[in-house]
């Protein structure tokens, strides 16, 4: 075809083609990123070979990997990192050492060479930051508990991946001929280097310069992705690798207070550009070879898939959380993520590794994050069928969330609950509690509890969706139950829970949709609310009132 002569027609088609595929994948509730590696081996040599752009696709995949790298060091404030949590901290690193340790001891019996079963069971140890946040940002569960805890040891594991990545590049040549002692020492005095340049950046000539190019958006920009790419380069050069250098370039503005505007920015940049990693990366895989990796890649997606949730589960257990919440905080590292394909990919420029763990790395990559991201979608039907079998991850008293539920607010005499305490549901709480109503509220997001019993109100600390914690609440002498969850997985998981616990009385849900609302009132709740058209009628009344009225009366 003579529309595909040049790169940019190439170009063009292939952004079409990704665009198509990818509404697919998301019909699917699928990531987007299977759908480019998908789209790579279609238009590749193993598919219809139509595209024969690859050293300006290879060009802007590195620029992806770059932003990707330095938006994950923008995002690491120094803040964030000394309120990461012993629970997160051990969660973190408990699970990293358990996936290397048995994950390097597997690949070996799988017949692997030593240097590609460490880079694998390296590889298999990182979670997807950009997808287990997106998730649980459109479950309405960042905010819940298990939510905090996962971000918390998706730091640990971003911080480590960076560790990794500067410690397999001091390894030396192909074979990796340095010691180990050698690479701790290299190792040491490059973090000692890093550590000392970064924090005579960061406090003198950096926030000055930042502050310069902030006074227009554009050039801020412009800044960021200049700063990142030339850390990068740098990097490289002083023997680290791309991705380190530009992890350290965004950490080294974590701290700005033009943070969020950077990252903000940089997001949808960084999205764009990573299309293009993904699609190189499926043109890439050989076919040829990918055979032999299928038996490793089912071991291996198992291994991840039910390994890592169990250790996170009996970690968690340990520190004395109940079940469900290690259960749901254990789903999100059952898989692994973009930066395990951009760890392997670093090893084959190092001479390190073979075509061969890249796709064996992919292969597990496919699986387990297709699979896993309907395990997190499904989370709460998957946990009341394994529930029974999931005694054993849990203490007889599980003291780190007996201790917040216990703390002044829990025994107070009560007519009504309401479920779930965002904007509307403390608001909705306050204002019963003004009118007469002996209402108490529950939520499992321990900051917005603790920042409700300073005011005063009664708040228990619960997950509404646990059928034990629900029987805990004063329900025999309550009326009323309202529910302000947004989502219908929680509500069906309350109302089931309401009903094991032999509830009779009224049950109110505010929903956001009409559909939601209709699948509420067929789950039998009594009432519905609708936040938005109830305050549409508030404010329609009040303002005809005043329209109509006198102008003296109005003063």
């Amino acid at each position: 075809m003579d529309f595909l002569q040049n790169p940019f027609s190439e170009l063009a088609l292939l952004l079409l083609v990704c665009a198509f595929v990818g509404a697919l994948f998301v019909r699917l509730r699928q990531p987007v990123l299977i759908a480019y590696i998908v789209v790579g081996i279609a238009v590749g040599p193993a598919g219809f070979g139509f595209v024969a752009a690859h050293d300006q696709i290879d060009l802007l995949a590195q620029i992806g990997v770059t932003v990707l790298l330095f938006v994950v060091g923008l995002k690491l404030d120094l803040k964030h990192i000394r309120h990461i949590g012993a629970v997160a901290l051990a969660t973190g690193l408990g699970q990293l050492a358990f996936t290397i340790v048995f994950g390097f001891a597997l690949i070996l019996l799988l017949g692997r060479a030593p240097m590609e079963a460490l880079y694998v069971a390296v590889a298999l140890t990182f979670s997807s930051t950009i997808i287990i946040v997106k998730l649980l940002s459109d479950k309405r569960e960042l905010d819940s508990l298990h939510g905090r805890i996962a971000v918390g040891f998706l730091i640990v594991q971003d911080v480590a991946v960076v560790i990794a990545m500067m410690a397999m590049s001091s390894l030396g040549g192909p074979d990796g001929t340095a010691t180990w002692g050698e690479v701790l020492l290299s190792l040491a005095w490059r973090l000692g280097a890093v550590t000392a340049v970064m924090y005579v950046l960061m406090r003198w000539p950096l926030p000055k310069l930042v502050a310069a190019m902030a006074r227009s958006q554009e050039l801020l920009l412009v800044f960021a992705v200049a700063w990142g790419v030339a850390f990068a380069a740098l990097g490289e050069w002083a023997g680290f690798s791309k991705e380190a250098g530009a992890f350290l370039a965004g950490f080294s503005l974590a701290s700005t207070p033009y943070r969020e505007a950077v990252n903000a920015r940089l997001t949808g940049l960084r999205d764009f550009l990573l299309l293009f990693f993904f699609i190189d990366l499926g043109a890439k895989l050989d076919f040829s070879t990918l055979g032999a990796e299928l038996v490793p890649a089912v071991v291996l997606s198992l291994f991840v898939l039910i390994g890592n949730p169990l250790i996170v589960m009996a970690i968690m257990g340990y520190m004395g959380y109940r079940k469900r919440t290690g259960f749901m905080a254990g789903l999100t590292v059952a898989q692994i993520s973009e930066f395990s394909i951009v760890f392997v990919a670093m090893g084959i420029s190092l001479g390190h590794v073979g075509v061969q763990a890249l796709g064996l790395t992919t292969l597990v990559g496919l699986v387990t994050i297709t699979v896993s991201t309907y395990m997190i979608l499904y989370s709460q039907p998957l946990y009341t069928r394994l529930a029974p079998w999931l005694t054993v991850f849990e203490r007889k008293h599980p003291f780190r969330e007996l201790a917040v539920e216990r703390q002044p607010g829990g025994n107070e005499q009560a007519e009504a609950i309401v479920f779930g305490l965002g904007r509307y549901g403390s608001r909705l709480l306050a204002q019963l509690r003004a009118a007469g109503v002996e209402a108490i509220g529950v939520d499992f997001d321990p900051e917005a509890v603790r920042t409700l019993r300073r005011q005063r109100l009664p708040v228990r600390f619960g997950d509404g969706e646990d059928p034990d914690f629900v029987e805990t609440l004063p329900l025999a002498q309550v009326r009323w139950v309202i529910t302000t969850f947004p989502q219908w997985e929680s509500n069906r998981a309350l109302l089931h829970a309401l009903h094991t616990a032999k509830f009779r009385g009224t049950i109110v849900g505010a929903v956001r949709d009409a559909a939601h609302g209709r699948a509420l009132k067929t789950a039998g709740v009594d009432y519905i609310l609708n936040p938005f058209d109830d305050a549409a009628d508030h404010a329609a009344q009040y303002l005809a009132t005043h329209i109509h009225a006198p102008k003296e009366d109005l003063s």
